[in-house]
This record gives C-alpha cells, structure tokens and sequence, in this order.
C-alpha cells in the first residue's frame, strides 16, 4: 500500500511564476506517476481541491462530513476509491474549543485541523485510520497541544493508525517525542529504513535544494511494516509543484 504526505502551498500570488495556476498541472501528474493509495495534502484552499478533485482520476476526496469555508486551508486526504471502503470520517480542529469552526489556542498563528477516515481495504479484514494533519508554523505551543490532542484522541481507540502531515517540526523535538517514545505503538517510516543520522529535508522554497529539515513525516503502527520510503523530488526543468517535497512510503499488512 502507498501512502503520500503533500504540502501543496496554498495558492497566493505572491509566489509569481510558482503561483498555484502555474503548477496545478504538475502537481495532479506528480501525484498520478506515484500513485499512493491513500494521499494527504495540506494548505489545501477551496479551488485547490476542487481541482485535484477533478483532475486526479480514480481518486475521491473525504469530505463528506466538512463543512466547507473558502477562508480556510485544509489538510485533506484522497484515497483510491476502488481499493477502500470509508466505514468513518470525521475532523477537529486542534485548540481548546475543537468543535468550533476555526477555533485557535496557545497562540497559533492560523486555525489547525486534523482530519481522519476509519478505512477497510476491499477483501480485507483490518480497518485502520487514517490521519492527517498540518501543525502551526509559528507556535510551538500549539504544535505540541495539538501533537497531543491528536494522541489521545487515537491511542485510545486501539486500532491500526497511520499518521501523516506538516508537523512543522524537525523530528526529536518536543511534537516528535508525543509520537514517538518507547510506550507509543507509532513508528516513523523514515526511520525504519534510514538511521538517524541520515537526515534529510522535506522543504526547498521551489528551488530544488533542501533546506531547514524534515517536517513532512509518515508514521505508522503495527501491523504495517514499511518496505520503502522517498522524498519525491520530481520535477518538469527544475519547475516545482509546491515549495515542499512530497513525502512517500510503501507499507504492507
């Protein structure tokens, strides 16, 4: 099964000859020459997803519980539609009042979200969730409140996770160890084939060459062993299709 973490950069045009318009065409081919099974994208606005939407045969997108606001950006996920069945689907948004329609706390510089599907694989017996989310860029208290609302929100449900996203994080700091310590069942993909000390970036600022470190992460709990992790770095003469690298791993179960 592949899955894909997507930070598409929401469209603005201050990015000028990177603006959404110009690279829309990319992304959508970017995604259908891998191909995940399951794909998270983040910073999604409105047209955005309408487009990948349209655009991204055999794809449906999982929103049917949202209620859509074209002010916000949203993490989303697609799934292949004739791989699973969707058994649940809901999202919150990460602050002290989560059912509240872009509520923010602990000094967060937008509203953030996390989304998620309970999904079953056609002729297979194990359902999982799948998650997705983008924490805040400036505050690490939101990132860390919302690293751990996301976490006990799940752990206690006792099944299969996958977690993708922006964590906007370098791995090890403080929203990493919410997810990754010796009593958490999830596990970071990358590392599970790279060791630590083989680090790379998933941000490039449309220009190719990695830069800060790596924020786009894919994590997983048991039964799902990874056979292989990329940063996909794709590209049409050194144009981009977002500021970030796709972020993809091949589990199975």
């Amino acid at each position: 099964m592949r899955l894909m973490t997507f930070n598409l950069r929401f469209a603005t045009p201050v990015d000028g000859p990177n603006e959404w318009e110009f690279r829309k065409d990319l992304g959508v081919e970017v995604i259908g020459n891998h191909l995940p099974d399951l794909l998270g994208t983040q910073e999604g606005t409105v047209p955005q997803l309408l487009y990948l939407e349209e655009h991204l045969t055999g794809y449906l997108p999982l929103t049917a519980h949202r209620r859509v606001d074209p002010t916000c950006q949203y993490p989303t996920i697609f799934y292949r539609g004739d791989r699973f069945d969707v058994e649940e689907s809901s999202e919150f948004w990460l602050s002290e009042t989560p059912q509240v329609h872009r509520s923010l706390s602990w000094g967060s510089a937008f509203p953030r979200m996390v989304t998620y599907g309970r999904f079953r694989e056609k002729g297979r017996a194990t359902s999982f969730y799948f998650i997705n989310t983008h924490l805040d860029h400036v505050s690490e208290a939101a990132r860390r409140e919302g690293a751990r609302m996301i976490r006990e929100f799940f752990f206690p449900l006792n099944r299969p996770l996958i977690l993708v996203g922006d964590f906007n994080e370098s791995p090890d700091g403080p929203v990493y160890r919410e997810f990754i310590h010796a009593d958490s069942p999830l596990k970071d993909t990358w590392r599970q084939v790279h060791p630590p000390e083989e680090e790379s970036a998933t941000q490039h600022g449309f220009e190719g060459r990695p830069r800060g470190s790596r924020i786009d992460w894919i994590l997983a709990t048991p039964p799902f062993s990874v056979r292989r992790v990329a940063i996909v770095t794709d590209n049409q003469e050194g144009r981009y299709p977002s500021d970030h690298f796709p972020y993809e791993a091949e589990v199975e179960y």
